[in-house]
């Protein structure tokens, strides 16, 4: 069989470049690896209270040995530690720290996202030129704001316009309820 295009993974990077050409009319092939999550079953902890884990959210010395990259961060938890790869299999080298969060299932990270995803504004746009660091930006918020739009109609983003600058409103969706901690 012949494909247009290969895209590799099926997170929201893959799984938004494989919908956007299917509908132009191409053939693609999407390749993935990770394990298929199924919806609502497949997230045994996330409607679990701290102290309805085992070690109440926190992360055993062989956790820690077998992820020693992700267990410095808050992505790899005693709830989400089947999502994710094994450092120990990494393909590659860590010469300076480099956080790479790599799950190991059929979405990426698109499935533990919690419709939470934020636009950069004005100010990370004109960060590098008013530092005066590494190369300025060749494009602008207003240059982006429209393709953010697009993509947010269809992906469904929570949260609430709150007119920040250094936040820019959404396509929102209603936000989700807060959780007790949250409230």
């Amino acid at each position: 069989m012949t494909y247009d295009a290969i895209v590799i993974g099926s997170g929201i990077s893959g799984g938004w470049a494989s919908k956007e050409l299917t509908q132009k009319g191409l053939r693609v092939l999407m390749l993935e690896k990770g394990k298929q999550l199924d919806h609502v079953t497949g997230y045994e902890n996330a409607m679990k209270d701290p102290w309805e884990l085992q070690y109440r959210g926190r992360l055993t010395i062989e956790q820690r040995e077998s992820h020693p990259k992700l267990s410095r961060d808050y992505p790899y938890n005693e709830a989400s530690e089947k999502y994710w790869m094994n450092d120990n299999d990494s393909l590659y080298k860590e010469e300076k720290r480099f956080d790479w969060y790599r799950p190991n299932i059929v979405g990426g990270k698109s499935i533990m996202w919690g419709r939470q995803s934020y636009r950069l504004s004005d100010i990370d746009f004109e960060a590098n030129l008013k530092e005066g660091i590494a190369v300025d930006w060749p494009i602008r918020y207003k240059d982006v704001a429209p393709w953010y739009s697009y993509v947010e109609k269809f992906a469904g983003i929570s949260g609430e316009k709150l007119g920040l600058p250094h936040l820019p409103d959404s396509e929102f969706l209603p936000p989700m309820e807060m959780f007790c901690v949250e409230k």
